[in-house]
């Protein structure tokens, strides 16, 4: 073949690359526009310091567009109303009356993460420790404790690729209270002393005791936890990143069962009777759920449009009737403050 052929042949290759490469660009964003499109018009305009002083949904928003990303609320008896936007950006946020927990995302040329404790008004008070890529952020009742988990790569256990967790529990003033990877994790009476222990999705009881997933052996457990001791007990299996009720005397969880790889189910588990409960809602749900009440759950779930970045805040009650319904369009990571 000669050089002049081959030259040929290369160019008429790079045509044709550059071509689909278009393709796919205009495909895209074609999807892209459709998506925004038939997305729902979110109202705007609450006013922020009016809603700061009354029941209210904090979340952060995912409608398209300006706001993008950032923490809004909406007054909990009218959710579907005008949101007000904070100055807050944040991956995942919880909040309580007197304090928030941002994990947030600065995607310059490497990607970096940062935990913060925000006051009242939206503004840093503290970084909190953080290693990896933000996943659960949860407040004790009282803001004083904070929770935050995150994925990490390259744990000698794992194989090439998997991830592992990391929780870190500490006081709003920043000092750490424990990773509770580290803590005695106790299994049917025994100690469980295996590499790949990994513990994530706390759900705070009171400033010393709490609920978290523990997982080993491929499997998961629902565990109790104390600071004070800290030791982890399992309470039962097949459990996923727990979250209490407000009365104290139930879990809502998700829940892997026989299900194909990365899909769960919603249930809530009962600590006094211990009795289950599976829920109405039938996505699988990757969230740590938020109570709205006794009676009702709250999660977020991705848009199924092909190239949607956004999703929703979804309800369904909490003994299993009913069914699930949007409570709050364009939004993601709820928290309910009373």
């Amino acid at each position: 073949m000669t050089v002049r052929l081959r030259l040929v042949l290369l160019a008429g290759i790079l045509v044709v690359v550059l071509l689909g490469a278009g393709g796919y660009v205009w495909q895209v964003r074609q999807s892209q526009a459709t998506t925004r499109a038939a997305a729902p018009v979110v109202a705007v305009g609450g006013d922020l310091a009016t809603l700061s002083t009354q029941p209210r949904l904090v979340f952060r928003s995912t409608a398209l567009g300006q706001g993008y990303g950032q923490v809004a609320m909406v007054p909990l008896a009218a959710p579907g109303g005008p949101r007000a936007f904070t100055t807050a950006s944040c991956e995942r946020v919880y909040a309580t009356a007197e304090d928030a927990l941002c994990l947030s995302a600065d995607r310059g040329i490497v990607t970096t993460y940062k935990a913060q404790l925000l006051d009242a008004a939206w503004a840093p008070l503290h970084d909190l420790p953080l290693t990896g890529v933000p996943s659960r952020a949860r407040l004790s009742r009282d803001g004083s404790l904070a929770a935050t988990t995150t994925f990490v790569f390259g744990d000698s256990y794992a194989n090439p690729g998997q991830f592992s967790t990391r929780t870190i529990v500490a006081g709003t003033d920043g000092a750490v209270v424990g990773d509770i990877e580290k803590f005695r994790l106790i299994v049917d009476g025994k100690v469980v002393k295996a590499a790949d222990k990994n513990l994530w999705g706390v759900t705070f009881a009171d400033d010393n005791r709490f609920y978290a997933t523990a997982a080993s052996g491929r499997k998961t457990w629902l565990v109790e936890g104390s600071l004070s001791g800290r030791t982890v007990t399992a309470l039962r299996g097949d459990v996923e990143c727990p979250s209490l009720s407000p009365d104290g005397n139930r879990i809502a969880f998700k829940k892997h069962g026989d299900l194909s790889p990365g899909k769960w189910r919603l249930a809530v588990y009962d600590l006094r009777t211990r009795a289950e409960v599976v829920l109405a809602e039938e996505h699988s749900v990757d969230d740590q759920v938020e109570w709205l009440d006794d009676a009702t759950v709250i999660y977020g779930l991705p848009r199924e449009q092909e190239a949607s970045a956004s999703s929703d805040v979804w309800a369904v009650p909490a003994d299993g009737t009913g069914a699930p319904r949007v409570l709050v369009s364009d939004a993601w990571s709820p928290a309910v403050v009373r």
